[in-house]
């Protein structure tokens, strides 16, 4: 099972099609794609910024805002299947379907994610990753990393990654791999042959 995080950096950008036929093609029945944030979460943090509210209750609107880009996600390519539980996202790949994960029913209340925003997509990700003891954790980003060899600490100092995600990327037994919005022939190489990730 392969965590792909699809960065809501994306979601204005014509190559996301590209990363969907990707996807949809050649993740059947392996592929947990977690959605980013993107112009959803923006909206959050503007609005947070204007009003003032605290961090515990932008961080549930964010958790929305991630499932609003999923959503919209399966509406242009509707073989991807809405998975909201360990037990749907292993119901949905045993169709050999891709299933998107709705992140709000499982993390709103869950103690060990922080409610603020040193926590976004990227460490829900990792956090899920390691959930479903997956074999792969790839974060998809608008530009790739300065190295493709920077180590969690290095991306979150970069800002490549949220504050948090050292901390989650931890937990997980993958390393976590970086892909740039030009990667999806990348991605669908791995997928066809996963002896070339290593």
């Amino acid at each position: 099972m392969w965590v792909v995080k699809l960065g809501g950096s994306l979601a204005a950008d014509p190559v996301l099609r590209d990363w969907l036929d990707v996807l949809a093609t050649h993740g059947r029945g392996r592929v947990v794609l977690v959605p980013g944030g993107g112009p959803f979460a923006d909206q959050v943090r503007d609005a947070q910024e204007s009003w003032g509210f605290p961090d515990d209750v932008a961080h549930r609107m964010a958790l929305h805002a991630m499932e609003q880009f999923g959503l919209m996600l399966m509406g242009l390519a509707p073989s991807l299947i809405p998975a909201a539980t360990e037990d749907d996202v292993r119901r949905v790949l045993q169709t050999a379907r891709v299933a998107v994960w709705l992140p709000v029913a499982m993390t709103i209340a869950e103690d060990e994610i922080p409610a603020n925003w040193d926590v976004t997509s990227d460490s829900l990700a990792a956090w899920f990753a390691q959930r479903l003891n997956a074999e792969r954790l790839i974060l998809v980003k608008a530009a790739p990393p300065p190295r493709p060899d920077l180590e969690p600490a290095e991306l979150s100092r970069l800002g490549i990654v949220d504050a948090a995600f050292p901390e989650f990327a931890a937990r997980t037994c993958v390393t976590p791999l970086v892909l740039s919005k030009a990667d999806h022939q990348v991605l669908r190489a791995w997928l066809v042959d996963s002896r070339l990730v290593d």
